[in-house]
Protein backbone atom coordinates (compact mmCIF):
# COMPACT_ATOMS: atom_id res chain seq x y z
CA UNK A 1 0.00 0.00 0.00
CA UNK A 2 1.13 3.67 -0.90
CA UNK A 3 1.75 6.61 0.71
CA UNK A 4 -1.15 8.34 -1.07
CA UNK A 5 -3.50 5.17 -0.41
CA UNK A 6 -2.52 5.48 3.39
CA UNK A 7 -2.49 9.07 3.71
CA UNK A 8 -4.70 10.57 0.59
CA UNK A 9 -7.69 12.32 0.90
CA UNK A 10 -9.09 12.86 -3.14
CA UNK A 11 -12.86 13.35 -3.11
CA UNK A 12 -13.08 13.65 0.65
CA UNK A 13 -15.10 16.89 2.01
CA UNK A 14 -14.12 18.70 5.49
CA UNK A 15 -15.07 21.03 8.03
CA UNK A 16 -12.84 22.88 9.54
CA UNK A 17 -14.10 25.06 12.51
CA UNK A 18 -12.19 28.25 13.59
CA UNK A 19 -10.44 27.67 10.15
CA UNK A 20 -9.25 30.71 9.05
CA UNK A 21 -5.87 31.05 12.37
CA UNK A 22 -3.76 28.77 14.00
CA UNK A 23 -4.43 25.14 14.35
CA UNK A 24 -7.19 25.13 12.40
CA UNK A 25 -5.29 26.93 9.72
CA UNK A 26 -2.57 24.17 9.35
CA UNK A 27 -4.92 21.23 9.48
CA UNK A 28 -7.14 23.12 6.67
CA UNK A 29 -3.80 23.73 4.38
CA UNK A 30 -2.48 19.55 5.32
CA UNK A 31 -6.20 18.82 3.85
CA UNK A 32 -6.40 21.17 0.83
CA UNK A 33 -2.79 19.56 0.28
CA UNK A 34 -4.01 15.88 0.54
CA UNK A 35 -6.56 16.46 -2.01
CA UNK A 36 -10.12 17.21 0.25
CA UNK A 37 -12.39 19.86 -0.56
CA UNK A 38 -12.26 21.81 2.73
CA UNK A 39 -14.83 24.30 4.18
CA UNK A 40 -13.34 26.71 6.80
CA UNK A 41 -15.82 28.32 8.66
CA UNK A 42 -15.12 31.39 11.93
CA UNK A 43 -16.79 33.83 13.36
CA UNK A 44 -14.83 36.09 10.90
CA UNK A 45 -16.33 35.14 7.40
CA UNK A 46 -13.65 37.58 5.70
CA UNK A 47 -10.54 35.99 7.13
CA UNK A 48 -11.93 32.41 6.49
CA UNK A 49 -12.53 33.61 2.72
CA UNK A 50 -8.93 34.87 2.55
CA UNK A 51 -7.48 31.96 4.03
CA UNK A 52 -9.15 29.65 1.51
CA UNK A 53 -8.26 32.02 -1.39
CA UNK A 54 -4.39 31.63 -0.33
CA UNK A 55 -5.09 27.96 0.12
CA UNK A 56 -6.75 27.71 -3.72
CA UNK A 57 -3.67 29.53 -4.79
CA UNK A 58 -1.04 26.50 -4.13
CA UNK A 59 -1.82 24.42 -6.97
CA UNK A 60 -2.69 21.35 -4.15
CA UNK A 61 -5.09 19.22 -5.77
CA UNK A 62 -7.65 19.80 -3.05
CA UNK A 63 -9.68 23.28 -2.58
CA UNK A 64 -11.02 25.36 -0.02
CA UNK A 65 -14.11 27.23 0.51
CA UNK A 66 -14.52 29.96 3.16
CA UNK A 67 -17.67 31.28 4.94
CA UNK A 68 -18.75 32.64 8.55
CA UNK A 69 -19.73 30.38 11.32
CA UNK A 70 -20.48 30.35 14.90
CA UNK A 71 -20.86 28.01 17.37
CA UNK A 72 -21.58 30.06 20.30
CA UNK A 73 -24.82 29.24 20.48
CA UNK A 74 -27.44 27.10 19.59
CA UNK A 75 -28.55 29.54 16.77
CA UNK A 76 -25.25 29.45 15.72
CA UNK A 77 -25.05 25.75 15.32
CA UNK A 78 -28.21 25.72 13.36
CA UNK A 79 -27.15 28.46 10.86
CA UNK A 80 -23.48 27.16 10.29
CA UNK A 81 -25.19 23.77 9.63
CA UNK A 82 -27.66 25.09 7.33
CA UNK A 83 -24.51 26.82 5.58
CA UNK A 84 -22.55 23.51 4.93
CA UNK A 85 -25.32 22.13 3.27
CA UNK A 86 -26.02 24.88 1.09
CA UNK A 87 -22.14 23.99 -0.23
CA UNK A 88 -21.87 20.51 0.10
CA UNK A 89 -24.03 17.37 0.23
CA UNK A 90 -21.68 14.93 1.68
CA UNK A 91 -18.91 15.59 4.68
CA UNK A 92 -16.15 12.95 5.44
CA UNK A 93 -14.51 14.84 7.91
CA UNK A 94 -14.96 17.22 11.21
CA UNK A 95 -12.58 19.12 12.46
CA UNK A 96 -13.95 20.54 16.15
CA UNK A 97 -10.98 23.62 16.13
CA UNK A 98 -13.34 26.46 16.97
CA UNK A 99 -12.55 27.85 20.59
CA UNK A 100 -11.97 30.48 22.94
CA UNK A 101 -9.70 31.48 26.43
CA UNK A 102 -10.07 33.54 28.98
CA UNK A 103 -7.35 34.66 32.03
CA UNK A 104 -7.58 36.12 35.04
CA UNK A 105 -5.79 35.41 38.18
CA UNK A 106 -7.64 33.16 40.75
CA UNK A 107 -9.47 35.42 43.13
CA UNK A 108 -10.43 37.96 39.69
CA UNK A 109 -11.75 35.07 37.99
CA UNK A 110 -15.29 36.24 36.53
CA UNK A 111 -17.98 33.75 36.43
CA UNK A 112 -19.28 34.93 32.87
CA UNK A 113 -15.91 33.50 31.83
CA UNK A 114 -17.14 29.97 32.25
CA UNK A 115 -20.22 30.14 30.19
CA UNK A 116 -18.55 31.82 27.24
CA UNK A 117 -15.28 29.35 27.10
CA UNK A 118 -17.90 26.39 27.86
CA UNK A 119 -20.52 27.26 25.26
CA UNK A 120 -18.19 27.43 22.37
CA UNK A 121 -15.10 24.88 23.01
CA UNK A 122 -17.34 21.73 24.35
CA UNK A 123 -21.03 22.61 24.07
CA UNK A 124 -20.98 24.01 20.43
CA UNK A 125 -18.36 21.18 19.12
CA UNK A 126 -21.04 18.54 20.98
CA UNK A 127 -23.95 20.29 18.83
CA UNK A 128 -22.46 20.66 15.59
CA UNK A 129 -21.23 17.05 15.62
CA UNK A 130 -24.52 16.00 16.42
CA UNK A 131 -26.23 17.84 13.85
CA UNK A 132 -24.07 17.21 11.12
CA UNK A 133 -24.23 13.03 12.48
CA UNK A 134 -26.80 12.36 9.23
CA UNK A 135 -24.17 13.71 6.72
CA UNK A 136 -21.47 12.10 8.49
CA UNK A 137 -22.96 8.77 8.59
CA UNK A 138 -24.19 9.07 4.68
CA UNK A 139 -20.65 9.13 4.37
CA UNK A 140 -19.43 6.26 6.20
CA UNK A 141 -18.22 2.97 5.36
CA UNK A 142 -16.55 0.05 7.45
CA UNK A 143 -13.70 0.57 5.31
CA UNK A 144 -13.59 3.85 5.42
CA UNK A 145 -15.07 5.44 8.30
CA UNK A 146 -16.01 9.06 8.68
CA UNK A 147 -13.78 10.75 10.87
CA UNK A 148 -14.29 13.52 13.71
CA UNK A 149 -11.75 15.25 15.01
CA UNK A 150 -11.62 17.33 18.51
CA UNK A 151 -9.00 19.95 19.40
CA UNK A 152 -8.05 19.33 22.86
CA UNK A 153 -4.86 20.72 24.76
CA UNK A 154 -2.32 19.38 26.82
CA UNK A 155 -3.75 22.28 29.63
CA UNK A 156 -6.74 19.96 29.49
CA UNK A 157 -4.25 16.48 30.16
CA UNK A 158 -2.11 18.12 32.72
CA UNK A 159 -2.67 20.18 35.74
CA UNK A 160 -2.30 23.45 34.18
CA UNK A 161 -4.24 26.30 34.63
CA UNK A 162 -2.16 29.45 33.91
CA UNK A 163 -4.79 31.47 34.74
CA UNK A 164 -6.67 29.89 32.17
CA UNK A 165 -9.13 27.88 34.57
CA UNK A 166 -12.63 27.34 31.92
CA UNK A 167 -10.41 27.08 29.35
CA UNK A 168 -8.10 24.33 31.11
CA UNK A 169 -11.34 22.29 31.44
CA UNK A 170 -13.11 22.94 29.08
CA UNK A 171 -10.28 20.97 26.94
CA UNK A 172 -10.71 18.40 29.56
CA UNK A 173 -14.27 17.95 28.63
CA UNK A 174 -14.04 17.89 24.84
CA UNK A 175 -11.56 15.32 24.70
CA UNK A 176 -13.41 12.68 27.12
CA UNK A 177 -16.45 13.81 25.61
CA UNK A 178 -14.34 12.33 22.38
CA UNK A 179 -13.86 9.20 24.35
CA UNK A 180 -17.94 8.31 25.25
CA UNK A 181 -18.68 9.54 20.93
CA UNK A 182 -15.96 7.19 20.31
CA UNK A 183 -17.54 4.41 21.63
CA UNK A 184 -21.29 5.36 20.98
CA UNK A 185 -20.33 5.70 17.11
CA UNK A 186 -18.41 3.05 16.23
CA UNK A 187 -21.24 1.38 15.35
CA UNK A 188 -22.05 3.84 12.47
CA UNK A 189 -18.48 3.61 11.20
CA UNK A 190 -17.37 7.01 12.54
CA UNK A 191 -14.27 7.43 14.21
CA UNK A 192 -13.84 10.16 17.07
CA UNK A 193 -10.48 11.76 18.23
CA UNK A 194 -8.74 14.18 20.03
CA UNK A 195 -5.65 16.49 19.40
CA UNK A 196 -3.97 17.39 22.71
CA UNK A 197 -1.50 20.23 21.67
CA UNK A 198 1.19 21.92 23.54
CA UNK A 199 2.20 25.50 22.35
CA UNK A 200 1.60 26.26 18.97
CA UNK A 201 1.89 30.00 17.18
CA UNK A 202 -1.53 31.00 16.81
CA UNK A 203 -3.65 34.30 17.65
CA UNK A 204 -4.87 32.67 20.91
CA UNK A 205 -1.00 31.90 21.69
CA UNK A 206 0.59 35.41 20.36
CA UNK A 207 0.92 37.37 23.41
CA UNK A 208 3.83 34.88 24.13
CA UNK A 209 4.59 32.89 20.71
CA UNK A 210 4.57 36.15 18.43
CA UNK A 211 8.32 36.35 17.75
CA UNK A 212 11.28 34.20 17.32
CA UNK A 213 12.99 35.49 20.66
CA UNK A 214 9.81 34.69 22.66
CA UNK A 215 8.86 31.29 20.52
CA UNK A 216 12.24 29.86 21.80
CA UNK A 217 11.80 30.61 25.21
CA UNK A 218 8.13 28.98 25.77
CA UNK A 219 10.17 26.66 23.65
CA UNK A 220 12.93 26.11 26.62
CA UNK A 221 9.97 24.78 28.75
CA UNK A 222 9.11 21.76 26.50
CA UNK A 223 10.83 18.87 26.96
CA UNK A 224 11.67 18.46 23.30
CA UNK A 225 12.97 21.80 23.16
CA UNK A 226 10.66 24.22 20.89
CA UNK A 227 7.30 25.09 19.90
CA UNK A 228 4.96 22.88 17.67
CA UNK A 229 5.24 23.48 13.60
CA UNK A 230 2.66 23.16 11.04
CA UNK A 231 3.61 20.34 10.06
CA UNK A 232 3.37 18.72 13.56
CA UNK A 233 -0.12 19.26 13.15
CA UNK A 234 -0.82 18.16 9.45
CA UNK A 235 1.12 14.83 10.26
CA UNK A 236 -1.73 13.54 13.09
CA UNK A 237 -4.69 15.19 10.84
CA UNK A 238 -3.68 13.07 7.82
CA UNK A 239 -3.02 10.19 9.75
CA UNK A 240 -6.23 10.50 11.73
CA UNK A 241 -8.66 11.48 8.35
CA UNK A 242 -6.95 8.75 5.96
CA UNK A 243 -6.49 5.35 5.40
CA UNK A 244 -4.17 4.63 7.39
CA UNK A 245 -6.45 6.46 10.72
CA UNK A 246 -9.29 4.29 9.61
CA UNK A 247 -8.86 1.60 12.71
CA UNK A 248 -7.94 4.27 15.65
CA UNK A 249 -11.19 5.51 17.86
CA UNK A 250 -11.06 7.05 21.22
CA UNK A 251 -7.31 8.39 21.09
CA UNK A 252 -6.14 11.30 22.40
CA UNK A 253 -2.73 12.44 20.71
CA UNK A 254 -0.35 14.63 22.89
CA UNK A 255 1.17 16.73 20.05
CA UNK A 256 2.91 18.59 22.90
CA UNK A 257 6.96 18.09 22.87
CA UNK A 258 6.59 15.90 25.83
CA UNK A 259 4.53 18.67 27.94
CA UNK A 260 2.34 15.69 28.53
CA UNK A 261 4.82 13.57 30.77
CA UNK A 262 6.25 16.08 32.30
CA UNK A 263 5.75 15.23 36.40
CA UNK A 264 8.30 17.37 38.05
CA UNK A 265 11.96 16.27 39.58
CA UNK A 266 13.01 12.45 39.79
CA UNK A 267 11.76 12.48 44.32
CA UNK A 268 15.25 11.26 44.84
CA UNK A 269 17.45 13.84 42.48
CA UNK A 270 18.38 15.78 45.04
CA UNK A 271 19.89 13.21 47.18
CA UNK A 272 21.46 11.22 44.80
CA UNK A 273 23.44 14.19 43.31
Amino acid sequence: MDVQTLFGLEGKTALVTGGATGIGRMAAEALVRAGATVLLASRKGDACEAVAKELNDLGASGKAIGFAGDVGSEEGVDALVAAVKQRTDTLHILMNNAGVTWGAPMGEFPFKAWDKVMNVNVAGAFDLTQKLLPMLKASATADDPARVVNVGSVMGEREMGDGAYSYSASKAAIMHLGRILAKELAGENITVNSLAPGPFVSRMTAFATHDEDMRGKVGKDVPLGRVGRDEDIAGCMLFLCGRGGAYVTGATIPVSGGINVMSGPNIFEQALH
